[in-house]
């Protein structure tokens, strides 16, 4: 049977329609939004030994609804921004309701989240001059502090998995800085990758990923995000087109929006339902969003 030729378009423009349909590039209405009906995972406060500050740390541990002893479960490391601790994604970000809602409607795989202080000293606390030269430094500390100390400590106390393909690592603005520095350069303890609106703390990417092969070959996922009307915007965008320029398989998702937590709750949603499941990675062009409201 012949297809006449406006048949035949109209076909491949469904068609095409409903592949773009797949992808959801936005968070729906109410994504952060508590929701009474269904059940909550846990917050605990956690102190850990630090031997690489001295003192012992804080840090946050979110569990799934349902967790239990008898599964084990991967991990994401989830870090804070330059004026943040280990609140400031549950206080600013509601993102213990965002996994909650995710969970209710199954689209996350059961996961712990840590959610550390990024700022390595004795004084951690987001008080005073937060720029200040040895705050700052203090965000490059917490790389020695993460795995050496709060890995560790998060690996005999609760039940993870301990291996690389099952321990994610992302944050926003410094903390988005932290994770590509932290995790391009410890391949061996991370598979999946992200930054959103990453800092200038963002190491230069000939330095952060000296062999692009090496990338390829080790990272599940590398995420990277910004908003449009961001002063930060130029961060990512140099790691991206480093990235492109060596083949290097990755997400460069651009939405509209500033330096702010809408953005970076929405990055949130769509970066965690990416994590710690098989992954085509022709798929990563489709979200590159470059739309203002």
């Amino acid at each position: 049977m012949k297809i006449k030729p406006i048949l035949l378009f109209l076909i491949v423009l469904t068609s095409l329609h409903s592949y773009a349909q797949e992808i959801k590039l936005k968070a729906p209405v109410g994504f952060d939004q508590i929701q009474k009906d269904h059940p909550k995972g846990r917050l605990d406060t956690v102190s850990y030994p630090s031997a690489t500050v001295g003192v012992d740390r804080i840090a946050m541990v979110y569990t799934p609804p349902h967790y239990s002893v008898e599964k084990t479960y991967p991990v994401l490391y989830l870090l804070h921004g330059i004026g943040g601790d280990e609140n400031e994604w549950l206080r600013e970000g509601s993102a213990q309701v965002i996994f909650d809602n995710l969970y209710a409607a199954e689209k996350l795989r059961e996961i712990i989240v840590v959610f550390p202080n990024g700022r390595a000293m004795k004084d951690d606390r987001a008080i005073g001059n937060i720029f200040d030269s040895l705050k700052v430094k203090a965000f490059s500390d917490f790389e020695a502090d993460l795995i050496n100390d709060l890995i560790p400590f998060i690996e005999k106390h609760y039940s993870v998995i301990k291996n690389r393909e099952s321990r994610a690592l992302a944050g926003l603005s410094m903390g988005g800085g932290q994770s590509l520095n932290f995790g391009l350069g410890n391949l061996e303890k991370f598979a999946w990758v992200g930054g959103f609106s990453s800092a200038p703390n963002t190491g230069q990417a000939r330095e952060i990923i000296p062999n692009p092969e090496e990338v390829k070959n080790k990272l599940n996922l590398l995420w990277i995000s910004c908003g449009l009307d961001d002063n930060l915007l130029p961060v990512s965008q140099k790691t991206h087109e480093y990235l492109k320029e060596n083949g290097v398989p990755h997400i460069f998702f651009l939405e509209p929006g500033g330096h702010d937590f809408n953005v970076w709750k929405n990055d949130l949603y769509l970066f965690s339902q990416l994590l710690f499941i098989d992954l085509d990675k022709s798929e990563f062009p489709k979200y590159t969003l470059v739309e203002r409201n």
